[in-house]
């Protein structure tokens, strides 16, 4: 996703001051009141019949979301889902096909400048200027939204401790690694201290470790009650960092809830993975077709069966004269429901 960097300009004096009101929190000020507790949470992004065609395909096919304020929601779904389409549009640089989309109440395609000035954005690639260190790339960016130099030092500071950058900020950034130059790009997106935080595939490309301390920044922000929107294909990080989610396939909206309300609608408390030999699979499926209370996905290289109790399908496979080469008992995740859904996994 392209960053709404065009328009940013559009922030008043106001985004250079901290209100007496405001409390200072880790990573950046967030407004008195920001996380939201309250029975009724404002509606920041909604969307009806949202579509976007390309020539003769619909990348998004009519679908309906809203997004409420100190919410983390996303988008989960293979490559080609449509995700990437609808945050590009969220974030007013592709203007939709047709379908209705709000974002503070304001129309994307005559207020967008007014729009991406409340917006910050993680795009799919990093966009950084490599040959700048670490802070220059931060004091520069703050200053396309408007910002008083000594506001963009002072939040410079604090965001570089944030995303645990401090020590480098005197550093070029060619050098860093994938996930120093993941972090930088959340510190940079977060100097004009927006509304909404978009993040597009946050952590795609990164080795398991550096996933789990962006997941860890993100998660201190969700902490701190910043709205967040984000597009993965990975099930973990959506059950890790969603509030809420949309399961998306083929441009179109699947379901609809949060990681567990999704898990419990669509999928078994329990999965049981069976491995046979290759000669043997097929008799395999025949008679495990007769267990009581499951259900069957026959996958290329193994069996899944569903069930609220993975220890007596075991057994139950055992009394069927079957003997699988491996047997592990896991608990269903949304790459279940996204199964069930769709007839395929996230990765095919």
């Amino acid at each position: 996703m392209d960053m709404p960097a065009e328009g940013a300009s559009g922030h008043t004096e106001a985004a250079g001051r901290l209100p007496e009101e405001q409390e200072t929190y880790e990573g950046l000020s967030v407004p008195a009141g920001m996380v939201c507790d309250v029975a009724e949470r404002e509606v920041l992004i909604r969307a009806r019949g949202l579509t976007k065609v390309f020539g003769q395909f619909r990348a998004v096919d009519g679908i309906d979301f809203e997004l409420t304020r100190g919410e983390v929601f996303g988008f989960l779904g293979p490559n080609g889902a449509g995700k990437s389409s609808t945050m590009r549009m969220i974030g007013c640089v592709s203007p939709p096909s047709g379908g209705e989309l709000r974002i503070f109440g304001l129309d994307p395609v005559n207020d967008g400048p007014s729009i991406r000035a409340r917006l910050g954005a993680v795009p799919q690639e990093d966009t950084l200027d490599v040959e700048l260190t670490v802070r220059e790339n931060l004091l520069i960016y703050g200053r396309y939204f408007g910002l008083r130099r000594d506001v963009i030092k002072e939040r410079t500071a604090r965001l570089l401790d944030f995303v645990q950058l401090a020590e480098r900020a005197d550093d070029q950034v060619e050098p860093l690694s994938g996930g120093m130059k993941r972090r930088l790009t959340i510190a940079r997106s977060l100097i004009s201290e927006p509304e909404i935080l978009l993040l597009d595939e946050p952590t795609t490309g990164l080795d398991p470790q550096a996933r789990h301390v962006v997941w860890d920044r993100l998660y201190r922000l969700k902490q701190q009650g910043v709205t967040l929107v984000l597009t993965t294909h990975y099930m973990d990080e959506a059950e890790q960092l969603c509030d809420r989610l949309v399961v998306m396939d083929r441009g179109k909206i699947a379901a609809e809830g949060s990681p567990r309300e999704l898990i419990a609608a669509h999928s078994t408390p329990e999965v049981l993975e069976l491995r046979f030999r290759i000669d043997e699979q097929e008799q395999a499926v025949e008679k495990l077709a007769d267990l009581p209370d499951v259900r069957i996905e026959v996958l290329a290289d193994r069996i899944l069966v569903y069930t609220a109790d993975g220890d007596a399908a075991l057994a139950d496979v055992g009394r069927c004269g079957l003997e699988p080469l491996t047997s592990l008992i896991r608990r269903s995740s949304l790459e279940d429901v996204f199964l069930r859904l769709t007839g395929r996994r996230l990765e095919d």
